[in-house]
């Protein structure tokens, strides 16, 4: 699979390796791990509101109504 690469500011990045630490897990895991339950490319639950109920639930989701990704 092709890599991408991202860039972190220090703070952040510090945060991310402490919970790396904590949880015996590499970037990539916590990655794989973070975005797991979002839907495939070119799937049809491509819209942000869609998404956002999924991770967010149907409480703060309506907010994002008719915003496209």
């Amino acid at each position: 699979m092709p890599g991408k690469r991202v860039q972190f500011d220090d703070e952040t990045w510090q945060a991310i390796r402490l919970l790396a630490s904590d949880t015996m897990k590499d970037f990539q895991e916590l990655a794989d791990e973070a975005f797991s339950d979002w839907p495939a490319p070119g799937s049809e639950d491509t819209e942000l509101g869609v998404l956002m109920e999924l991770e967010v639930g149907h409480g703060e989701a309506s907010v994002y109504a008719g915003v496209q990704a």
